[in-house]
């Protein structure tokens, strides 16, 4: 589980719908990595008998699932409603077949994320043409600071930020020089490169979308199984995924200085 933070879903719910917050809870708990009872009777702060019965309810209309190992994920419905939500995304619209053309020319997952608070949320995603399985799913949420496509987000963000954000997520850490010195050398060239930093054996090449104001709204990235995504051929991508970052830019306004007084 990539946080075990401490929800409380009766702070912000007005008098009497407790219960619904706590169920939206356990959906979000999930979403972000819990998969036992015990995981999530701990994060909602609920007793497990509490929990127990308000992921049966979840689990009889079909928001979640649970497989034979007796660990929780999403259900059918919700990954009906996050389909619907990214064919009314703008971005997600725009970017499809720039996406499709990537996962074609390299054959690799391919991802589009856009920032949510401290976390990267996945809006879309070309399955691999190897073969290969990666843990990512639309509408999931991973930390921005660890993630190649996550650190694209960031790339605009000041040093102060990056290290708040850093503390939030991964906490005091010796590691951190490191990190922000590797941020540096991404910014200058545009891209990232993950090094198995949030998933050990999966690599990727990253690079941010921006909108007609310079801004970043969204990133992309190529993920693939370290076999084939060695530095060399990390190095060889990056080109086209900033070629590819670039060309959506442009669909959302997005020009390049020097073709801004033409």
């Amino acid at each position: 589980m990539d946080s075990a933070e401490h929800i409380d879903p009766t702070n912000d719910w007005p008098q009497g719908t407790q219960t619904l917050g706590r169920g939206l809870s356990i959906v979000q708990a999930i979403g972000d990595g819990a998969e036992t009872l015990s995981e999530l009777a701990a994060i909602i702060g609920c007793t497990r008998s509490t929990t127990q019965r308000l992921t049966a309810a979840l689990l009889q209309q079909n928001w979640l699932r649970l497989d034979r190992a007796g660990h929780y994920a999403l259900g059918p419905k919700l990954a009906r409603l996050a389909t619907q939500a990214q064919s009314g995304t703008p971005l997600a619209s725009l970017s499809r077949t720039a996406l499709q053309s990537l996962g074609e020319r390299t054959r690799d997952t391919v991802h589009l994320g856009i920032r949510a608070d401290d976390a990267v949320m996945y809006l879309d995603k070309i399955e691999s043409r190897r073969g290969l399985e990666t843990r990512s799913r639309v509408g999931q949420r991973m930390p921005l600071a660890t993630t190649g496509i996550g650190r694209a987000l960031l790339l605009d963000d000041d040093e102060t930020e990056w290290a708040s954000i850093y503390q939030r997520t991964i906490g005091t850490d010796a590691r951190f020089a490191k990190w922000q010195q590797r941020m540096r050398d991404y910014r200058r060239r545009g891209c990232v490169f993950d090094l198995e930093d949030n998933e050990i054996g999966i690599r990727c090449v990253a690079a941010p979308l921006r909108d007609g104001g310079n801004t970043i709204v969204g990133a992309i990235s190529v993920a693939s199984a370290t076999p084939y995504l060695g530095l060399t051929r990390m190095e060889a991508l990056a080109p086209l995924v900033i070629a590819t970052a670039r060309d959506i830019s442009g669909m959302l306004g997005w020009r390049e200085k020097a073709d801004a007084t033409k």
